[in-house]
């Protein structure tokens, strides 16, 4: 069922983009932002062909879902320029989907229980993500002359918001994972761990 969920929603990505490539890009830039979905959107299927490794069907749909949103809703489909509050959401998923990937990490390589640990990992693994993704922004605007982060139009109210928004993320993931590891519950983070 997961597969067929991550294989619809690289469908209508790639299938979507291409109708934008040909119905309303008129120059190679917006043609490749459309088109490098592609590549975005099935990287895990990719790497695990190259190197020959497993990727459950949760990280990827996790992975997928997010690219979805960020890079097919928000850039090809342009909602961050229609909804205002769409970018705040998307950093807002990022820090859920680091925080799944942190989960997924310490489920893998942690062997003992430390619930302090734990959540302190999920955090602090968000907050670094979310803080490289703000670099690379600063270095996209440095260099090509863009301004991702609106700091013409905000200051750093754009980029503290993000890191924030992505922290609040990881918060409520981190409270989601303590109850349902202390007092056994089976809700999503349980699930999401029977998937790897």
């Amino acid at each position: 069922m997961i597969k067929k969920i991550n294989i619809s929603l690289i469908l209508i990505a790639i299938l979507g983009s291409l109708y934008f490539v040909f119905t309303r890009d008129n120059n190679i830039v917006l043609v490749l932002k459309d088109i490098s979905i592609i590549i975005t959107i099935s990287a895990l299927y990719i790497i695990q062909k190259i190197f020959k490794v497993k990727i459950s069907e949760g990280i990827n749909l996790i992975y997928i879902i997010f690219v979805f949103m960020a890079h097919f809703l928000g850039v090809i489909c342009e909602l961050y320029n229609y909804i205002y509050w769409f970018d705040k959401f998307v950093h807002f998923l990022s820090g859920v989907v680091t925080s799944f990937v942190a989960i997924y990490l310490l489920i893998k390589f942690k062997k003992d229980k430390n619930m302090f640990f734990d959540i302190l990992y999920i955090i602090t693994l968000t907050l670094a993500i979310a803080a490289l993704w703000e670099v690379f922004e600063y270095l996209s605007s440095y260099y090509f002359n863009l301004d991702p982060q609106k700091v013409a139009l905000t200051g750093v109210s754009d980029t503290m918001g993000d890191i924030i928004v992505a922290f609040l993320g990881s918060i409520l993931t981190s409270i989601s994972y303590y109850f349902e590891i202390k007092y056994n519950y089976n809700l999503l983070i349980k699930k999401f761990i029977k998937t790897i």
